[in-house]
């Protein structure tokens, strides 16, 4: 049987001792398989934060295990971390965090560079990422050029650039109107649906979380609900 892309093992994260010690997640156990569009919810404390920093292997766990295709993750050394996160995970921020003098293009290629490639082998691959975002023809536009909902597509397609297994999204309509949340959502549901691709996206919004077909809520470091449901159509209905 094929392995979880993502499986935690009563995975605990604590900070701090004594009295200061908080446990920000608490023995969580779960698996999401290579596919799936998962929602993160929780309160503020509530370890959804955490548990994404670990996915995404900025943070490791106090105890517990981890494990990326069924590798154990803390078993890897921080270069090898560093090569998954390169490889393997794509990130989209809720502030987008694109380079303000750097070309649309530019931006997606970014991780590119990183990866050792020349100029005329990225910009073929990053002029594809913008162009399934829908943003060909904008190759060239600085982010001041953009709509906060174009600099999300852009930030998306930085992700898609590398061709990661998995997406990781932190509050990624944060910053964006209801009209271009619904675009952006769409555009992360339709890379879910048409192309495979596994989504793991933090959000405190219920509206936002009902576009993923799986949703997961902490509370007080504890996986406290887990359930699959009809994701939101286009239209806006579930």
């Amino acid at each position: 049987m094929e392995a979880p892309l993502i499986q935690f093992n009563a995975v605990a994260r604590v900070y701090g001792q004594g009295e200061a010690e908080v446990r920000a997640l608490d023995g969580v156990s779960l698996t999401i398989a290579a596919g799936e569009f998962v929602a993160i919810m929780g309160p503020s404390g509530s370890g959804k934060s955490t548990a994404m920093n670990i996915i995404g292997c900025l943070d490791r766990p106090t105890s517990g295990e981890y494990l990326f295709q069924g590798v154990p993750v803390q078993g890897l050394t921080a270069d090898q971390r560093a090569l998954l996160r390169r490889h393997a995970l794509g990130f989209v921020f809720q502030g987008f965090n694109l380079l303000a003098r750097s070309t649309a293009l530019e931006n997606v290629e970014l991780p590119l560079i990183y990866k050792g490639m020349s100029r005329a082998q990225r910009g073929p691959i990053a002029m594809a990422a913008l162009a399934k975002v829908g943003l060909g023809g904008r190759e060239h536009h600085d982010p001041s050029q953009l709509s906060g909902g174009q600099q999300q597509r852009v930030a998306i397609a930085r992700a898609l650039a590398g061709s990661p297994q998995l997406i990781l999204a932190d509050e990624p309509t944060g910053n964006l109107d209801s009209q271009r949340s619904h675009e952006i959502m769409l555009l992360l549901q339709g890379l879910n649906r048409n192309e495979g691709m596994t989504i793991v996206m933090v959000t405190h919004e219920e509206d936002i979380a009902a576009y993923a077909g799986r949703k997961m809520v902490f509370t007080d470091g504890h996986l406290s609900e887990d359930k699959r449901q009809v994701a939101r159509s286009s239209e806006g209905a579930a």
